[in-house]
């Protein structure tokens, strides 16, 4: 198992400084989110070739390996132009993460709620599109289902990724989204099975309690998705049952600390995340 860290509050750390101090928080894997020196959100990747190769010597250097890449782009935007737009991008981060050495990219299906069919069609355009360059450079891409997307249900994502049907698509288990893809860690990994390779490691409030008034939004009806990534312990998911679910589950794949909440203590957070996910990894 690779336990790593999302960097996403040292985001403002130079790059090139970025494996030592993810050295130094106790990590020896990093999975690298968008950075706008990087793969920024939604945008053609700013790196050059010359940075890459940088960059993989600073992470020889300091002892730490990227698990993976995760860069978000709409590729079953609505919008045939933003479509084409982000496979484009996509080539370009593809050819990154196969210079670094890589071969996990993750990422979400990124299409549009309240176009659900209309997502769906541009999301399997954009496969056949990508999915013989995957292929070609041995990349296994993880998927999630996320809040504010077309696929938010994990049942669906799962069986949406089954339906690829290919060995270089598996899924993600997000766990501060757990509350929005139905709330069954059990019923989800078990229906992913060995298609579960992948998870993400942050606490969240569960926005359905107190009859769904846990958070009051303005005005009434928004369709707005409210979660958090927060320590393990500051919200309500079930961190014994998650972790029983991947060991019943023979997981042994990448788990990502992807606390986002706290970065005027960012270093701590992330400290203490490392710590607790081997607290629990022990006991398998």
């Amino acid at each position: 198992m690779k336990i790593a860290l999302d960097p996403h509050m040292f985001r403002f750390t130079p790059l090139l400084e970025l494996p030592r101090l993810v050295a130094e928080l106790g990590y020896e894997w990093i999975e690298l989110s968008p950075r706008e020196d990087f793969l920024p959100f939604f945008k053609h990747p700013r790196v050059d070739d010359a940075t890459v190769r940088r960059f993989r010597r600073e992470l020889d250097a300091a002892g730490v390996g990227v698990a993976s890449v995760l860069p978000l782009y709409r590729w079953s935007g609505p919008e045939d132009e933003q479509r084409e737009a982000a496979v484009r991008y996509w080539k370009r981060a593809i050819q990154i993460t196969s210079d670094l050495g890589v071969d996990v990219m993750v990422s979400e299906f990124n299409g549009r709620p309240e176009s659900p069919d209309r997502s769906e069609g541009q999301f399997w355009r954009s496969v056949e599109e990508l999915l013989p360059i995957f292929e070609r450079e041995g990349i296994t891409l993880k998927l999630e289902p996320h809040p504010d997307d077309f696929v938010e249900d994990g049942h669906v994502a799962v069986d949406m990724v089954r339906g690829i049907n290919s060995p270089n698509v598996q899924f993600l288990y997000c766990a501060p989204h757990t509350f929005h893809m139905g709330n069954d860690a059990p019923g989800i990994m078990k229906r992913a099975g060995d298609l579960l390779t992948h998870v993400h490691v942050a606490d969240t409030f569960d926005h359905t309690a107190s009859s769904g008034l846990r958070y009051i939004v303005n005005p009434p009806g928004s369709p707005a998705r409210i979660h958090q990534h927060l320590d393990i312990g500051q919200g309500e998911v079930d961190w014994d049952e998650f972790f029983g679910c991947l060991r019943d589950n023979d997981f042994d794949g990448i788990m990502v600390a992807c606390v986002f909440a706290w970065e005027d203590r960012a270093r701590e957070s992330s400290i203490y995340m490392r710590e607790k996910i081997d607290e629990y990894v022990k006991t398998w």
